[in-house]
């Protein structure tokens, strides 16, 4: 295998790995849990789930594919339309087929092309946009976890 279809190989793992993870650990939490902030300060399983796929759409859709995507970053926090949790969860599954295909598209010769945005000056490259959204994603999972735990313990 060469060195793309390897690089193409392990981000799509990933980020099918972390979707799992989100799915599994969203299951155990009701509609309400789902998106009530368990702290005063802190974010709800929810709308990290919307800033999780307001991330990838903005920079991976937006930016790279040219879907149209217009990010509203402040709402990813504070939308108080609390849609089921099961379609949020879908919606992340949308979201990551569309980075999945995005990475399908990247070839020896387009990893390694310019990808400038502002706020990510060090952000050069394609690859380097997938490595820092896939950092990103997995970080929250650990926000996600911190909540189903508190959530556990009520």
């Amino acid at each position: 295998m060469d060195l793309s279809k390897t690089i193409t190989a392990s981000f799509s793992d990933s980020f099918r790995d972390f979707s799992e993870r989100v799915h599994k650990l969203a299951e155990g939490l009701s509609e309400e849990q789902f998106w009530t902030h368990p702290y005063p300060y802190g974010n709800s399983f929810g709308h990290l789930c919307l800033h999780i796929m307001g991330n990838l759409n903005h920079f991976i859709g937006a930016k790279l594919e040219h879907t149209g995507y217009v990010r509203n970053r402040e709402l990813e926090f504070t939308d108080p339309v609390h849609h089921p949790k099961g379609e949020v969860l879908a919606n992340l599954d949308q979201t990551i087929t569309m980075v999945i295909e995005s990475l399908e598209k990247q070839t020896e010769q387009t990893w390694n092309l310019p990808f400038e945005v502002a706020g990510l000056e060090d952000v050069k490259d394609r690859f380097s946009i997938y490595l820092r959204v896939a950092a990103h994603f997995h970080h929250h999972i650990g926000q996600m976890i911190y909540l189903v735990k508190e959530w556990q313990k009520a």
